[in-house]
């Protein structure tokens, strides 16, 4: 894609002639585009136009490339009340008169440049998608990728990155609860950054993103304007390159404290009855909001952009139209009730103007200085309406043929088990990620149930309600590497994993779909099996896809794409709070149970890719089938409240988990691995489906009763034991060793 600069903008006057292929390509439009939007019109387009059609027809906006697919994701489920596409978020019903709106979304790009600012806006912006529907946010997760953390600059990125979330989701007074961390080299210059927010809000009292009623005044709310984020939508469209510092005016500056009141402002707003529709300024800004908000209500609007507060002396009609300015809103309201609104806003010493009318037709009209500088149809601008809309080529990849001729047998068992487990213990993709998590405030609201009492998933509190929420974000990059179908699947599975061994019902998910460039056929080869790969997953669990976001381009002219990786937030219902259930051992003398079938195989783990350099591998054995029979029955042996702890077992296999429950209370393990599979696959192994689950031994006969009735494999292989780990009795050393490896091995590398 071209290089969509200001420098560029500012050497053009938007009034003086007319665009040509040539401009159009400058702005990252391709010409077969440039042709579509001449027929649309029925003219050239001017300057003004054209950067509106280069931003809304961008990847970003229009999801061109993707489309087609995602469309085949399920939308229906259970609890669904909004579906993908109507609204800013998801918004699943949870019982008790409440709903809850969640979404994800990436930053990736802007915090490639400027981990801090792009990080932190990247907070901003989904916070606000949610409260824009009129829910307030009450949890925020998040999933990052670096690279080598060793590297001068990975420290650099993860430095700013979770400082910039912390900064902001801190001052904005929503606890961050939940997240997940994964280093490799594939991301050494491009970061992901994916933020996910989660707002509660009474049914029937949502909002809508939508413009109707001629007549009705059109506002724009919150802070001024500036240059700041210029272009972002078309910078987020294109690959990183070595000139993309040049880029940095594309990087949102954010204010929480003014988030915070616009957040006040707009719940009480939407308690008045008075507003029409409302939506967050993000990409685009307000090129975007007004083009969308029309489209949707089928009527147009007059946008006076002179009337737009401004930070700058001078700026562009473009400028202003494409701007993508931190805690701004597009609100709709009912004519004759403007005072309302403005009350409101002035009480909270918020911006408030009038900037437009809504109008009959589907023309978009912006003035300036009384002078029409655009004039376009809004439908043409959104998707679903003219946005041009692509089936990319895609391959098989040759790396993916030769992953699948891994033999384990090539791979010699270690003698020294010992050094593999302090590896693993203090590998950075497995170790404690305190030093990043303990820069986010996770009891603001004192909601937050897992932090004295972790859980797979995070808990979160409803008051008022015996219910809980369970939320999970989720992706091992590796696996969709490996097998972009199983790996994805795998992704999803996992998710509902957590929140099942946590006490909760998987409802709904919503996702981030980060990829490198669509126009490679090998890099849409890996978004088609990724997206194959949810749809099977979600089907099975009954948990639709309410939206989310795709971000192609994460990849480098010199280093490549990244590892593919679909990340899937999920969330929860705990029916019942008494059910919440935690990862850690409880007891000595508890029974520790092993439930999934065992499997020799060390795929894709992070024993075989770190420890023994071995990279190319298939994706874990994985069976959804029995994935499926493996949560149904975790979540009856919780519900008859027999079982004392339960874990997942994932990343680092069996080992990490057992470590992970006994690591809370300095609580040892012995155990007896079974014969039937190699020492370093019955440990280190990832094959999938398959937990932990400790109890107290009265409930030894009724536990297996349950599980021999559900034909989900299952083996008492321990007991809860002191303070060391013995394995088919043999001392490996005391809990607090493993323990301080892996709490201190990130934040040694970084301090």
């Amino acid at each position: 894609m071209a290089n969509f600069s200001v420098s560029y903008f500012i050497m053009i006057n938007y009034n003086e002639q007319l665009t040509t292929v040539e401009t159009a390509k400058d702005l990252g439009l391709l010409p077969e585009e440039f042709e579509k939007i001449k027929n649309t019109l029925g003219r050239v387009p001017n300057f003004t136009e054209l950067s509106i059609y280069s931003v809304m027809w961008s990847e970003h906006c229009s999801y061109k490339n993707s489309i087609t697919w995602l469309k085949t994701l399920p939308k229906d489920g259970p609890h669904m009340l909004a579906k993908a596409g109507e609204e800013n978020a998801g918004l699943v019903d949870i019982g008790d008169g409440l709903a809850c709106a969640f979404k994800i979304e990436s930053h990736n790009h802007p915090s490639a440049l400027e981990p801090y600012q792009g990080a932190a806006t990247g907070v901003g912006g989904i916070n606000r998608d949610i409260f824009t529907m009129g829910a307030r946010p009450i949890a925020q997760l998040n999933s990052l990728r670096f690279g080598n953390i060793d590297s001068d600059k990975t420290k650099w990125l993860i430095k700013g990155v979770t400082k910039g979330i912390g900064d902001y989701g801190n001052a904005f007074g929503i606890p961050t609860v939940g997240g997940e961390v994964f280093f490799d080299d594939s991301f050494n210059v491009n970061p992901l950054v994916n933020a996910m927010s989660v707002g509660i809000v009474k049914k029937g009292e949502t909002v809508s993103a939508i413009s109707y009623g001629e007549g009705n005044p059109v506002f724009i709310v919150g802070s001024a304007t500036g240059k700041d984020g210029l272009g972002g939508a078309a910078f987020a469209s294109k690959d990183i390159t070595e000139d993309s510092a040049k880029d940095l005016p594309a990087v949102q500056v954010g204010d929480p404290f003014q988030e915070k009141l616009l957040l006040e402002a707009t719940l009480e707003i939407i308690k008045t009855g008075a507003v029409v529709g409302m939506q967050d300024m993000g990409a685009a800004g307000i090129a975007c909001s007004t083009s969308e908000m029309s489209a949707k209500g089928e009527h147009g609007m007059e946008i006076w952009l002179d009337k737009v507060p401004a930070r700058q002396q001078g700026m562009h009609p473009f400028e202003f139209l494409l701007s993508e300015s931190q805690e701004r809103m597009l609100v709709v309201v009912h004519k004759g009730r403007e005072q309302e609104i403005l009350k409101i806003f002035d009480k909270w010493d918020l911006n408030c103007e009038q900037i437009g009318v809504v109008t009959k037709g589907d023309r978009l009209k912006y003035f300036f200085n009384n002078q029409l500088v655009a004039d376009v149809p809004a439908k043409s601008l959104v998707l679903g309406g003219d946005a041009p809309i692509y089936k990319r080529e895609f391959k098989e990849p040759a790396y993916y043929a030769e992953s699948k001729k891994f033999e384990i047998n090539s791979i010699t068992e270690p003698n020294d088990l010992k050094s593999v487990m302090t590896h693993l213990s203090s590998h950075p993709n497995l170790a404690s990620k305190r030093w990043i998590y303990n820069q986010y405030d996770s009891m603001v609201g004192t909601i937050n149930m897992s932090t004295n009492n972790p859980s797979d998933a995070a808990i979160v509190n409803i008051k008022g309600s015996k219910k809980a929420l369970a939320m999970s974000v989720d992706c091992n990059s590796r696996y969709v590497n490996a097998d972009p179908e199983i790996g994805c699947a795998i992704a999803v599975s996992e998710a509902a994993r957590n929140i099942v061994c946590s006490g909760g019902n998987p409802s709904a998910v919503t996702n981030c779909l980060n990829f490198g460039n669509p126009y490679n056929p090998e890099v849409y080869w890996q978004f088609v099996g990724a997206i194959k790969g949810m749809g099977a997953a979600c089907l099975k669990f009954e948990t639709p896809v309410t939206g989310g976001n795709v971000s192609f381009y994460n990849q480098s002219s010199y280093e490549g794409p990244v590892f593919p990786t679909p990340t899937i937030g999920m969330i929860g219902i705990v029916e019942d709070k008494k059910h919440h259930t935690t990862l850690n051992f409880k007891n000595d003398g508890d029974l520790i149970y092993l439930l999934g079938k065992q499997v020799n195989d060390i795929a894709s783990s992070e024993y075989l890719y770190s420890y023994c350099k071995i990279k190319n591998t298939p994706a874990p054995y994985f069976n959804l089938d029995e994935e499926f029979a493996l949560q149904n029955v975790i979540k009856n042996l919780i519900k008859k409240e027999i079982v004392t702890s339960a874990h997942d077992i994932s990343d680092g296999g069996l080992f990490i988990a057992l470590l992970e429950c006994g690591f809370l209370k300095n609580l040892g393990f012995e155990i007896t691995l079974s014969n039937n599979i190699r020492k370093d696959a019955a440990l280190f192994g990832e094959a999938q489906s398959r937990a932990v689950l400790s109890i107290n031994p009265k409930n030894q006969s009724t536990f297996e009763e349950i599980l021999k009735s559900s034909n989900v494999p299952f083996e008492l292989i321990g007991k809860v034991k002191g303070n060391t780990v013995v394995i088919d009795n043999q001392n490996y050393g005391l809990i607090t060793e493993f323990k301080n490896n892996y709490n201190t091995s990130i934040e040694s590398r970084l301090n």
